[in-house]
């Protein structure tokens, strides 16, 4: 990276003229890295509306050729403004460069936000039926204004749709009539059911295929590992038998991930609490809400923004899971570093998204802030929630990019091998020492020289 581009990342709030003059240039690499890491509120309402559109430009011009650095472009001028084109363009550039998830947020953030624009019900009805999501899809499809330009072809999709929601709605019929059967109830009767109990040895006998209510208002679906739970929100039968079928699906999926990376994983069950946004407010509080996509704290999975289950929440799941393991294979109230508890959960996010790094544009700002020796040190990042540091971001990527370190030092084995000394007491600083050779000040180097190079 040159010096003139990396006084451009370096800065830390670039002037509104210089995203324009950039624009007019076509260097859409280096608009981007000039504001990878501005932040919009530093910027009156009126700039942060004019920085987007040269950012939008960038990423409409660069979608058939780059689309990574489209998507880069088109995250920023969403950040700056969120527009419907905006939104568009970030949406297609997602689906370029194979990051579904977010195309789907997009699109439901788009139709949420903007409910004239067809296109986003009809593009994330298409999303949904690709992922055999009958009733979501009909959900979507049928909020198409009747007048916008994509209601033929919504109307064409909802009769695929629907054949779709009527098959899951046939099989929710029989899991709930063999449910009633288990539970012996006559047809159609009412009465209180029992699905699930969790006994006192870490196993669970599972009697139903749906979730109990408990007292403090809550449903809870119990099975060998996890133990659900998420307030109700007026879902019917059906609707939750879907929910917690997902939910479980992802959860066992967090499970197998996490195994095959570490080698090892929790075995005795662990508490996951789901809340929307709101709830997630009202439970852990306004400040933790806006920066945290899930915690793991109270020996439980805390999932902010559940419910919907996008790639994202299923993420999120994974990195929580690998804190309730830690935590178990520590045997709780470890002194693990910070950065070491968070670097690993993180990397094994990394890979379950299919990456050895971070995304694109956390990837470019890690490489400038190591090349202008402006990465934070790990000793800053060992006891303090990353969430509060400066640059959350900065001091995630840094923390797991350490983690990579030492798994490229021994494998995945050695690391564990190094968790567990700790755990059991054995200061750090000396486990770091006995099992890699290394003190932190040299692990400092060799994270920066690697996130220099990328």
């Amino acid at each position: 990276m040159s010096p003139h581009l990396l006084a451009l990342v370096l800065a830390a709030s670039p002037p509104l003229e210089r995203a324009q003059q950039l624009a007019q240039q076509k260097a859409w690499e280096e608009l981007y890295l000039a504001y990878a890491t501005a932040s919009p509120q530093d910027y009156p309402e009126a700039q942060r509306k004019a920085i987007a559109k040269p950012l939008l430009k960038g990423c409409e011009a660069l979608l058939a050729g780059d689309a990574v650095m489209a998507y880069s472009l088109g995250e920023r001028a969403v950040a700056f403004e969120e527009t419907a084109p905006g939104l568009k363009c970030l949406v297609r550039a997602a689906l370029g460069s194979d990051q579904r998830g977010t195309a789907e947020e997009a699109l439901r953030k788009g139709l949420e936000r903007f409910p004239k624009e067809g296109t986003f019900g009809l593009e994330l009805g298409k999303l949904l039926l690709e992922d055999k999501d009958g009733p979501g899809a009909v959900a979507a499809l049928t909020r198409v204004p009747p007048g916008a330009p994509q209601a033929g072809a919504a109307r064409q999709l909802l009769q695929k749709a629907r054949g779709l929601a009527s098959e899951a709605s046939q099989a929710r019929s029989q899991a709930e009539a063999i449910e009633r059967q288990m539970n012996g109830e006559a047809p159609g009767g009412g009465g209180t059911l029992q699905h699930a109990v969790a006994t006192g040895t870490g196993t669970t006998q599972s009697t139903g295929y749906g979730s109990s209510l408990g007292a403090d208002g809550m449903r809870t679906r119990v099975n060998r590992r996890f133990v659900v739970k998420y307030f109700n929100n007026n879902r019917d039968f059906g609707q939750r038998a879907d929910y917690e079928g997902r939910i479980v699906a992802a959860l066992d999926e967090a499970y197998e991930h996490t195994r095959t990376m570490l080698g090892e994983a929790r075995e005795s069950p662990v508490d996951v609490v789901l809340y929307t946004r709101e709830e997630f407010r009202t439970h852990r509080g306004e400040a933790l809400a806006k920066v945290a996509a899930g915690l793991y704290s109270d020996q439980a999975i805390r999932i902010n923004d559940a419910a919907e289950l996008t790639q994202r929440t299923k993420a999120t799941l994974v990195h929580e899971y690998v804190h309730a393991a830690l935590d178990e294979i520590c045997g709780g109230g470890h002194q693990l570093p910070t950065w070491l508890n968070e670097g690993l959960a993180e990397y094994v996010e990394w890979r379950y998204l299919g990456a050895e790094g971070p995304p694109r544009d956390i990837a470019d700002m890690l490489q400038a802030a190591a090349r202008g020796n402006k990465m934070p040190k790990l000793a800053k990042l060992s006891r303090n929630m990353l969430v509060s540091q400066a640059n959350p971001a900065l001091a995630y990527a840094t923390s797991a990019t350490a983690v990579r370190e030492l798994i490229n030092r021994g494998g995945a084995s050695k690391l564990m091998a190094l968790v567990r000394d700790v755990g059991q007491g054995t200061l750090f600083d000396q486990a770091l020492q006995t099992h890699y050779g290394l003190d932190v000040a040299r692990l400092d180097e060799d994270v920066q020289f690697a996130a220099s190079r990328r």
